[in-house]
């Protein structure tokens, strides 16, 4: 918020009036210039804004800042930047900042309140639980008391002026933090303490020490800036150093996570203190010995982070893999009936040895990569990782020992005698010790609303449980899918690994059993390599299970790709029907648009005098108009897209021409075709596809204007078409059309309509071929069209001939023709777009060419068939912000970096040429349209056009403000249609929209 707007201030040095007034109108703004509110601006003139304005106006009898000059026209955030030490210019901008977000909360209020002029309590309310929102959380979260002394109570909350300081007090702290705000708890551990010194003045304490008024412990001039946010600053800055542009080890330098994460225990307040201590071995002041480490997580690079970080899938392959050999050494056909034998399900109880094991392996890993992070602080840890180690140990230890006492009952008893199966109850009850767990953690995962009640609730006891399994953390708490996404992502897994051990099992595992055997059954073999293993073939059989354990291991990413490309289809399906949906459905999208207003009518055939589609006109036009302007379309392109209003008295809607191609044509085989079929059938055969009912009648509507339109309109010519077209037109309406007229004749028609329209089309117009194509439709039309032959008697009293005699023996329209000006663009493109519809016979399915654009229609389109919720008016919409990265590069190239060539001889603007090849004919055809002669011009008159050519293809930073902009243009489009009348936007108003 740098750029400020200042008022333009007279010439004249002895211009009357007040110097305060002076003074407030110079004051530089943003947005709103909420320091005069008495000037002329668009913005003042909302009642919200004023009441928002003037609330922070009332100080009322707050104690006065002791040492600083206080102004009438100062208000409550001005007073906190005294108290204080905040700097001029953030108050500035978090003034307005402020008076944005509660005008702009007052607008949505619905009903509207009764004292318009005056800040809603309600609004206040909630704007300040909004903001406050993660303060109010991390005080919950570390169990501290939190410093906002306000009741949430409604008959407690009259005092306004409390929690207007509150919400300001936090803007300003945010609004100078620099990059403090990447540390947000950092920001609640600031503000906390600040709200106590703030309660403090408000309360009127007294300090003990000097017995005066209590003041802040920081205060003066740029007070925060230099006690607060400099030793942070600094510390964030020597970090962001040693990690030597992130080639530095991971665990040697803090980022900005573990510099919050810091704040998300109580040591922060017993070692950083108020005022800030920047002794504590939190600042890069400490010693490294005594400087705080990480603190939530360390990377340490190892090949056993794959492993660690999939340390579940690991077992569960690993422990199948062994029960599934166990039970296919049976040699049995089926899994079931190896396991009715005792042995069998005793030796599978051997993955419990293997499952130990491998948890004593997890925990040892786990201390080898995570050790960094103990310290002197974080001794909990430490203990943790031991623990966990120790634990796991144990369970080995304890699984042999009761295993072992069941071979041994056995192997005495020489049978499974009940001693024995009880000394097996006994480890399965051992067992079950050792997954309860596992089985916890799959209930709350069944159940996620428990999971979340555990992980938000600070009980101690919840606390205690969680610390064994995992840090407590402050965010992401409380946030696992529901229990039908569970139950789906269950079942989706339930079905693939079910297949994946199946296969494993059956086409696998089982066949390796026998050649196992039969090579460990072979004795006295003599090999000619040295033997490992003298007495047996193991290392034979271990040399045949490699590739097959491999695989094993490997597949289940086969048999995931495979159902996840099923359970994927449907979701593909639908995006691509509405991709698809875009040309085949075009006027539902209308309808589509006319749903984020409200509900709409059911579905209907749209005429062109719809509202709903001069909406659905004007954002589509402005769109095909941007990417026009963005050169990405050609103009063509932009004829065959856009979506013309409504002109020559054109009774439908005007789809694009891209959308109506071919129609005509097939319209007119149709009519060919079915020489002996009545009004009614014809016209329902027609109507059957939308397109071409509105290609019929839009053609005929454009060809009764055109034709009428190049004939002067006072000659007996223009008259003898009128009473033509009157003739068809009764005829349509009484359905007598197919009666009266010859359907056979229509192509012939067509060819000479073409070349009228042709002749039209041609830069230079031949008069005399005109005149003879319209001689040519109008013989084509008395002596072909009509049915019933009528003389020239016939004709005449109808009003189809010349009432002169004499006029017959020339040519009949020869000096009736007068075409329109050259200059009248409206005009040719209308007939430009009656020729596309007459002519076209190829599906225009790559329209446009550019994939850019393509891609952005879908994105479009696709937006309009999603289920969206109902849009407000832009006038209540929330406030949003654009985040704008800026890196060392240049917003828009320079004439010079554009012809630099580097040391291969290309230049910027040549490559981009050679990349955006169709985009550089583009920008050429447009310069040539807005008056370019030659191509040199585009150095000189040109050259702002192609340097933002180049910079929008080259530039990030120019593309994402050229998009930023565009969010300006669209609030404008949709703020237009929200308020615009019915007339206004059937008049199209296009340009309102655009500028």
């Amino acid at each position: 918020m740098s750029h400020r707007h200042r008022p333009t201030v007279s010439d004249s040095p002895h211009r009357p009036g007040p110097p305060a007034q002076t003074e407030l109108e110079s004051e530089p703004y943003n947005i709103i210039p909420v320091n005069n509110l008495l000037a002329d601006h668009p913005s003042l003139r909302f009642p919200e804004v004023r009441a928002a304005a003037a609330a922070l106006r009332a100080v009322g009898n707050l104690r006065k800042p002791p040492f600083a000059q206080w102004l009438p026209q100062m208000d409550l955030l001005d007073w906190l930047a005294l108290f204080f030490g905040f700097q001029k210019d953030n108050v500035r901008n978090q003034r307005e900042h402020l008076v944005l977000h509660l005008a702009n909360a007052q607008m949505r209020l619905t009903p509207p309140p009764d004292n318009i002029d005056t800040l809603d309590a309600a609004v206040l309310r909630r704007f300040r639980r909004k903001l406050l929102k993660n303060y109010t959380e991390w005080c919950y979260y570390l169990g501290k008391k939190s410093n906002i002394w306000i009741s949430d109570r409604r008959e407690a909350a009259a005092d306004q002026r409390r929690e207007l300081l509150y919400v300001s007090l936090y803007l300003l702290i945010w609004g100078e933090s620099a990059n403090l705000r990447f540390v947000p708890e950092c920001l609640c551990y600031i503000f906390h303490n600040m709200a106590m010194e703030l309660n403090k003045i408000l309360e009127d304490y007294i300090d003990e020490n000097t017995g005066q008024p209590v003041m802040p412990s920081i205060s003066g001039e740029n007070a925060f800036l230099n006690f607060v946010v400099t030793p942070i600053y600094e510390t964030i800055k020597a970090e962001v150093e040693s990690s030597r542009n992130g080639t530095a080890a991971h665990s040697v330098w803090r980022n900005y996570d573990d510099i919050n994460e810091y704040f998300w225990s109580k040591r922060c307040f017993e070692k950083l203190k108020w005022p800030i201590d920047v002794g504590s071995n939190f600042f890069v002041t400490s010693t490294r010995k005594r400087h705080v480490g990480k603190t939530g997580f360390v990377e340490q690079r190892s090949f056993w982070n794959l492993y660690r970080s999939f340390d579940r899938l690991w077992i569960m392959l690993i422990l199948f893999l062994q029960a599934a050999i166990i039970v296919a050494w049976e040699g049995t056909d089926y899994p079931w009936q190896a396991l009715k034998h005792r042995e069998v399900q005793v030796r599978i109880l051997t993955v419990f040895f293997t499952w130990s094991g491998l948890r004593f392996f997890q925990s040892l890993l786990d201390a080898a990569m995570q050790y960094t992070l103990v310290s002197r602080e974080t001794l909990g840890l430490g203990v943790r990782l031991v623990l966990k180690s120790i634990v796991a140990a144990g369970w080995i230890v304890v699984f042999g020992v009761f295993y072992g006492r069941i071979w041994t009952q056995r192997n005495q008893d020489r049978r499974w005698s009940p001693e024995a199966n009880r000394r097996v109850v006994t480890f399965l009850e051992v067992v079950l010790v050792f997954i309860l767990p596992e089985l916890l953690a799959l209930a709350l995962f069944i159940i996620p609303w428990i999971r979340n009640f555990v992980e938000q609730t600070n009980w101690r006891i919840f606390r205690m449980l969680s610390w064994w399994f995992q840090s407590r953390i402050f965010v992401g708490r409380g946030l696992r899918e529901g229990l039908v996404d569970n139950i789906k992502y269950t079942l989706f897994w339930v079905v693939v690994l079910a297949t994946k051990f199946c296969f494993s099992y059956f086409m696998q595992i089982k066949p390796m059993v026998a050649p196992s055997k039969t090579l460990l059954d072979l004795k006295n073999l003599k090999y000619e390599w040295h033997q490992f293993f003298g007495s047996s073939n193991r290392f034979a059989v271990g040399l045949l299970w490699i590739p097959v354990v491999l695989i094993y291991l490997m597949d289940l990413q086969i048999w995931y790709s495979i159902y996840s490309s099923f359970v994927g289809a449907g979701v593909e399906e639908q995006l691509l029907n509405a991709r698809g949906t875009l040309r085949n459905k075009f006027n539902d999208a209308i309808n589509r648009l006319k749903l984020r207003y409200g509900f709409g009518q059911p579905y209907r055939k749209l005429e062109s005098n719809q509202v709903e589609a001069n909406k659905f006109a004007l954002i589509w036009n402005e769109i095909i108009m941007i990417f026009r302007e963005e050169d990405i379309i050609s103009d063509r392109e932009l004829e065959l897209l856009e979506l013309p209003q409504n002109s020559w008295n054109v009774r439908v809607i005007r789809w694009p021409c891209f959308l109506l191609c071919n129609e005509l044509l097939l319209a007119l085989s149709q009519a060919k075709e079915l020489v002996d079929a009545s009004d009614k059938w014809l016209w329902y055969k027609i109507c059957k596809n939308e397109y071409r009912r509105c290609a019929v009648i839009e053609a005929y509507d454009c060809l009764k204007h055109l034709v009428r339109a190049i004939l002067k309109r006072n000659s007996e010519e223009h008259a003898i078409v009128t009473v033509l077209f009157q003739e068809i037109d009764q005829s349509v309406q009484s359905e007598r059309f197919t009666k009266t007229f010859k359907t056979t004749a229509l192509p012939l028609l067509h060819s000479k309509l073409i070349k009228l329209v042709e002749l039209l089309n041609k830069p230079k117009k031949d008069p005399n071929q005109m005149v003879n194509t319209l001689q040519a439709l109008y013989e084509i039309v008395v002596r072909d069209f009509f049915k019933e032959k009528r003389s020239t008697d016939q004709l005449r009293e109808e009003g189809l001939a010349p009432q002169n005699p004499d006029s017959m023996a020339g040519l009949l329209f020869e000096n009736a023709v007068q075409l329109p000006d050259h200059d009248d663009e409206t005009f040719y493109r209308q007939v430009r777009r009656l020729h596309t519809i007459l002519i076209s016979r190829d599906s225009m399915q790559n329209i446009p060419v550019n994939l850019e654009a393509r891609r952005r229609i879908a994105f479009f389109s696709n937006s309009l068939f999603m289920n969206m919720p109902h849009a407000p008016q832009v006038e209540k919409m929330m406030a949003f912000s654009v985040l704008t990265p800026y890196y060392t590069e240049e917003v828009v190239y320079s004439k010079e970096q554009l012809r630099t060539e580097n040391e291969d001889g290309i230049s910027i603007l040549y490559y981009l040429q050679t990349i955006y090849h169709d985009d550089w004919k583009n920008f050429v055809e447009r310069m040539r349209r807005e008056g370019m002669v030659d191509d040199k011009e585009l150095w000189t008159t040109k050259l702002r056009e192609l340097r933002l050519w180049a910079s929008n293809r080259g530039q990030t930073l120019s593309r994402t403000v050229r998009g930023m902009m565009y969010y300006y243009r669209a609030l404008k489009m949709l703020a237009f249609l929200d308020s615009a009348s019915e007339m206004d936007i059937r008049e199209g108003a296009r340009e309102l929209g655009s500028q």
